[in-house]
């Protein structure tokens, strides 16, 4: 898997929003051992403490635990992993609506304009 950074923002804040996102989508899922911080650090192109960095805030957020002699896993909380799912959907909803808005679009023309579209493609 690709790591994608951007110039915008600290790399392990992106870091952690990437591997958040592995984890919402099932990719690393629940329980599941992540590889070692070096492992991840030489995949990303990153410094290991940079990577241990992104590992620790999402250990603080609850998704990730360690094992002191097995590394890190995935939380089995699954209601916690089906929350940050939920919270990132609404982060993506509100974007699209400030773009929308930004275009002159009102919400209601914008859910319009998503209900037209979906039409066409099922057409």
């Amino acid at each position: 898997m690709t790591w994608d950074f951007s110039g915008d923002r600290a790399i392990y804040v992106q870091i952690a929003e990437q591997v958040k996102l592995r984890i919402i989508a099932g990719i690393y899922p629940v329980g599941t051992r992540l590889p070692s911080v070096r492992e991840l650090a030489a995949e990303a192109s990153v410094n290991p403490n940079t990577m241990q960095r992104a590992l620790s805030e999402l250990e603080r957020e609850g998704l990730l635990y360690s094992e002191r002699t097995s590394g890190r896993f995935v939380t089995e909380d699954s209601a916690m992993i089906a929350k940050a799912k939920a919270a990132l959907a609404q982060e993506v909803i509100d974007d699209f609506f400030a773009r929308m808005e930004r275009l002159g679009y009102t919400r209601a023309a914008a859910r319009q304009q998503i209900l037209d579209t979906e039409g066409e493609n099922n057409g």
